[in-house]
């Protein structure tokens, strides 16, 4: 099975649409084909995305691409001027997620990069858990005109889901509600086996589906775990306002903000620390939903 970057890869290149660039800085230069469709900065981050700007305003469609960190932490000042400033559409597709290569250190690491582009309008953000559904994703994004986040990884669910923009019932239950996002689905399948609980999948989070929450909990019990391969909280508010009117309990899960670590040693070793492991999510599980249900 293709891996997600060179599924995006493949989309691309398969692109008839005349408008469609491609912008890098080094990274991935490896994996696409050389032509006069693929910029090839060097390493100057803050070019990659003027560049794209640039070429957007050119009447083209520019798909820049890097590891996540290089795409929205250095060049940020250039997302918020050239593209979001100017209202340019573009497509900017990261790899690397939150630490999807730990050895190479935390400069690879963006556990905030949702985050940071939240205090940005007007941002599509989709967050793909299996290969096969980054196809369609790319696909639309490609043939849309406005400005997108793409952020694939090497993680995966077991298998993959209906691309839509809202959110996907994956189990139902009744006595709450579990929000995964992206690849963060597989570990949080494990760790709901057997509970009654609903299951809920989000691979687009940016826009997030208010009216999709809200009809869940309108189903079973007004508590809500949210699980986000990213920095813990980053979708609370949205969560919170969906459910202004409704008394709820919420907790987030994610990449833990009081916790710097400095031993990099495998994804899986982040997931435990962080709790985004199955038997971390489990244990939310137990803490949120085991209880008896309070009498009418």
């Amino acid at each position: 099975m293709s891996t997600m970057r060179q599924t995006f890869v493949d989309v691309v290149e398969r692109s008839t649409d005349p408008r469609v660039v491609v912008v890098i800085a080094e990274i991935s230069r490896d994996v696409f084909t050389p032509s006069d469709r693929v910029i090839n900065v060097g390493i100057r981050e803050q070019a990659l995305v003027g560049v794209g700007a640039g070429l957007a305003l050119a009447g083209l469609r520019p798909v820049v691409h890097s590891y996540a960190p290089f795409l929205v932490e250095r060049p940020f000042e250039q997302i918020k001027l050239d593209f979001g400033h100017q209202d340019l559409g573009g497509v900017l597709v990261s790899i690397g997620a939150s630490y999807d290569d730990p050895a190479w250190g935390r400069t690879h690491q963006a556990p905030g990069d949702v985050a940071l582009l939240d205090t940005l309008p007007g941002w599509r953000v989709v967050v793909p858990g299996h290969p096969d559904e980054v196809a369609p994703v790319v696909a639309d994004a490609l043939a849309a005109d406005d400005r997108v986040y793409i952020r694939l990884s090497t993680r995966e669910n077991d298998a993959p889901h209906p691309v839509i923009e809202g959110l996907t019932e994956v189990r139902t239950g009744s006595r709450g509600v579990v929000v995964a996002v992206g690849p963060a689905l597989r570990n949080v399948l494990e760790a709901t086996a057997g509970a009654d609980v609903t299951v809920l999948y989000a691979t687009t989070v940016r826009p997030f589906d208010a009216d999709g929450l809200r009809r869940a909990v309108a189903r079973s019990r007004p508590d809500v775990l949210l699980v986000e391969p990213y920095l813990e909280g980053t979708s609370a508010r949205l969560v919170s306002e969906a459910l202004a009117d409704t008394p709820h309990r919420l907790r987030s899960l994610g990449v833990r903000r009081d916790a710097e670590l400095r031993a990099y040693g495998t994804p899986e070793d982040h997931d435990s620390a962080h709790e985004l492991d199955a038997l971390g999510i489990a244990a939310a599980v137990r803490r949120m939903f085991d209880h008896p249900v309070p009498a009418a």
